[in-house]
């Protein structure tokens, strides 16, 4: 069908008497219609051909290759042939390359040697693959490394290996050979045989090792198992030396060098960014490395767990308290080299990670009790700095076994100072607590807000009682009536309660400190609701009381001069002291008074005089004690 003739077909609802109306009158018409095929000229090739014309041309250039792709001459592979060139291998063009030296096969020198035979390596062959990886790799194929971890860290490292290799083979050789008694300046008759002294090999390895600590962390780690490698190999010859130090002797200088090579890659191990593929093939090559009966009880050192380890990651976000983990009927527990811990303990202090510091601190177990126990100690520290107070405060309060009762009077006041700024020093502590400064650089701890008065006043007078060191210094007591003295608001002193309250406040602070079991201090809230900063000042000095009538606190003076702005909590603690107390005071201070020049004169003769429970009974120490104030 055609356009000239197209087929029209008419769909109508009309009736078959209304068929005959025109066919614009339809509701539909269809018109089907063959697109005509238009046949296209085809140009010939030979009509193209006359359009081109070739005006130069050239054979394309052979770029460098392997042999067995070679382009010019066929290869013939073969699996593991190496005692002549199979086919015409040895054949080659100007850019074919050895496989296995990676450089010209014109210039390798066993390219079709017997036994060798270089031109019938490919890359197809796992024997031939082998080979030249082990080219490749070098000394650090005996960590199984792959050419893809290679980097130019690592081919460094590998130098100074093979480097370090020569040096120390040829200082052991000495050291082996030994040298004669007059060459090192002893008598002909002081000994029979060479002298054998380990000192300068000693001192070749630990150079090397240095100069590993300057290097990248993959390559150092690398260089310092390696040198391990190759000094654990030695022995000495006989058991004579030189002197007495250890490193004169092989087998002492050898477990010298390897607790340093532990303690250095075990520290990478935490602090620097290793794969856990990297850290596996670490702990693979220190496992084969032969080790003495002696220092068998290193053999696991350098069994670390990575940073990403399943239980490790749990114990970090908290969902694992109890430090056990089972796997396929499999029991996982989380223990650690103390060395791990404290390592671990620094890095996330380094990062602030706090909370997650005491998580782990928590949960994982390790074997050495006394270093351990330091620093689970300082958990509540941590949990300070990460700025939950209530948590710390709930560490602490365990009692006479807790944190708290080793306690001494330098870390009271640091967790005074916090608690009560919420501030923290920003440094980073070890097992050591003592060793943190209180003139350090603080810093606000974030979204922690300071404890309230009456909650300090709790938490020192809870130690107190559990903690001897902290109950018998006077610094610590003098920090504590210091705070107490201190108003709030912008009132420079205490007023004095009314008569009612000061009396009814003795029995109250008796039954506070008297009636109460273990380290909790509950102060109800009716004492301190009247006279806040009163009530918790004769709290304090009612504590400093009972201290006295127990044994004499020295120096006594600074603790006194704390009260000198409140005359009425000087007469309440005078009041308060039995008069054996009393004159035993008055003995101490007489002896500091002595000793100072004019700037501590506190006690005034009118508290004196009118506190005395029985002034007449010792005129003389009341005289002596006022000239000596009224003097100074």
């Amino acid at each position: 069908m055609t356009m000239d003739n197209p087929e029209i077909i008419i769909l109508s609802d009309d009736e078959e008497e209304l068929c005959s109306q025109k066919c614009n009158e339809s509701s539909v018409l269809i018109v089907e219609m063959e697109e005509e095929k238009i046949i296209e000229n085809v140009t010939s090739h030979s009509q193209l051909d006359e359009d081109l014309v070739v005006t130069f041309s050239r054979r394309a250039e052979v770029l460098p290759h392997a042999r067995y792709d070679c382009p010019i001459h066929p290869f013939t592979a073969t699996d593991c042939e190496t005692s002549a060139p199979a086919g015409n291998n040895e054949l080659i063009c100007n850019q074919c390359f050895c496989y296995i030296c990676d450089k010209l096969a014109s210039a390798c020198a066993v390219w079709h040697a017997k036994g060798l035979c270089h031109c019938n390596s490919h890359k197809r062959s796992d024997f031939w693959s082998s080979i030249r990886n082990s080219v490749a790799l070098g000394y650090l194929e005996t960590f199984n490394l792959t050419l893809s971890e290679i980097d130019t860290h690592l081919r460094h490292a590998e130098k100074l290996l093979q480097r370090f290799r020569a040096e120390l083979a040829e200082e052991f050789t000495s050291f082996t050979t030994g040298k004669t008694a007059v060459e090192c300046g002893l008598s002909q008759s002081y000994q029979q045989g060479p002298v054998h002294d380990y000192t300068r090999v000693y001192e070749c390895v630990s150079s090397f090792l240095s100069k590993a600590d300057a290097q990248e962390d993959r390559a150092a780690a690398i260089m310092k198992l390696g040198a391990a490698c190759d000094f654990m190999s030695h022995f000495h010859p006989s058991s004579i030396r030189m002197s007495e130090s250890p490193i004169a002797n092989a087998t002492e200088a050898k477990a010298i060098l390897l607790q340093r090579v532990v303690a250095s890659v075990q520290k990478q191990m935490v602090m620097a960014d290793f794969t856990p593929g990297f850290m596996c093939k670490l702990q693979h090559f220190y496992q084969r490395i032969p080790l003495p009966p002696t220092l068998k009880n290193m053999r696991n050192s350098l069994c670390v767990r990575p940073w990403d380890d399943v239980l490790l990651v749990s114990v970090l976000r908290g969902q694992n308290v109890t430090g056990v983990r089972k796997d396929k009927g499999k029991k996982d527990v989380l223990i650690e080299q103390i060395s791990v811990v404290l390592l671990r303990t620094e890095f996330l202090q380094r990062q602030r990670r706090y909370r997650e510091l005491g998580r782990y601190l928590k949960v994982v177990q390790s074997y050495d009790s006394k270093v351990f126990k330091e620093v689970r100690d300082l958990i509540p520290l941590f949990l300070c700095k990460a700025g939950d107070f209530s948590g710390a405060l709930n560490r602490l309060s365990l009692g006479s076994k807790g944190p708290v009762s080793r306690f001494s009077p330098h870390l009271f006041l640091l967790y005074l100072s916090i608690f009560d700024t919420a501030t923290a020093p920003m440094v980073t502590i070890d097992q050591d607590a003592q060793l943190i400064s209180l003139d350090a650089t603080w810093e606000p701890i974030k979204d922690a807000v300071p404890l309230k008065r009456f909650e300090l006043v709790r938490f020192a007078l809870g130690v107190q009682r559990c903690c001897s060191a902290v109950y018998h210094d006077s610094q610590c007591w003098a920090h504590l009536l210091t705070m107490v003295n201190t108003p709030h608001g912008s009132l420079t002193t205490m007023p004095e309660p009314n008569a009612t309250f000061l009396q009814e406040a003795r029995n109250v602070v008796r039954l506070i400190l008297h009636d109460q079991d273990g380290s909790s201090i509950q102060i109800p809230k009716f004492f301190h609701s009247v006279y806040p900063d009163q009530a918790l000042l004769l709290l304090v000095t009612e504590a400093l009381v009972l201290r006295l009538h127990s044994a004499p606190l020295s120096p006594v003076l600074p603790l006194l001069n704390t009260l000198k702005k409140h005359e009425w909590a000087l007469e309440w603690l005078w009041k308060g002291l039995s008069l054996g107390s009393f004159y035993s005071l008055l003995e101490q201070v007489t002896r500091e008074l002595e000793g100072t020049q004019g700037q501590d004169t506190l006690l005034f003769p009118r508290f004196i005089s009118l506190s005395l429970p029985n002034p007449s009974s010792s005129p003389e120490m009341l005289d002596h004690s006022c000239r000596q104030s009224s003097s100074g």
